[in-house]
């Protein structure tokens, strides 16, 4: 049976097998991770931990401009499936280009369900902070991801052009 946790130092090397499942150069939304990370030492990875959880606090100060985020980990058996971020407010950026929440499932774990139960859960979690409704976006041809979000409620604002590339936009009435 899947869980959500919270990053984890403990699943170090379980991340670095879904990361390495992706392959170079490739995006794995969820996971916040930035392309200055230093995530294969144990060092650095704690550090990229540590940043990702600061992040989440309601008191924590940001110093880089970004919004808070609750950032949760699909887990089965140790084995870290994708991961899955809910940020609690939007800024400019994430009006236009990423929305509230952003998911991925490493590819060997796809079509079992993961991301529609992981949205569902982060959906409560929304909703715990008073959310009324929230954003999500994925890539126009990313018919995969549109069928998750509509299952759970997801209406379609509209197809754009982003700094990305077109996106699907929806909005979830929470």
């Amino acid at each position: 049976m899947p869980k959500l946790v919270a990053p984890t130092v403990r699943l170090h090397a379980a991340w670095l097998e879904a990361h390495d499942e992706w392959g170079p150069g490739l995006h794995e939304d969820g996971f916040g991770l930035r392309s200055t990370d230093e995530v294969r030492s144990p060092d650095g990875f704690a550090a990229w931990v540590t940043r990702l959880a600061d992040r989440s606090g309601p008191d924590a100060p940001l110093a880089d401009s970004r919004v808070r985020c609750t950032y949760r980990w699909i887990v089965e058996d140790d084995r870290v499936l994708g991961g899955i971020a809910l940020r609690h407010e939007l800024d400019h950026y994430l009006l236009r280009v990423g929305g509230h929440i952003g998911y991925g499932i490493r590819p060997s774990a796809r079509r079992r369900g993961l991301a529609t139960w992981a949205l569902d859960r982060m959906l409560g979690e929304a909703r715990a902070l008073g959310l009324d409704r929230v954003l999500l976006a994925c890539e126009a041809d990313n018919t995969a991801s549109a069928k998750t979000i509509e299952r759970l409620g997801g209406v379609l604002e509209d197809i754009r052009d982003t700094e990305l590339g077109p996106a699907r936009r929806y909005w979830i009435t929470l």
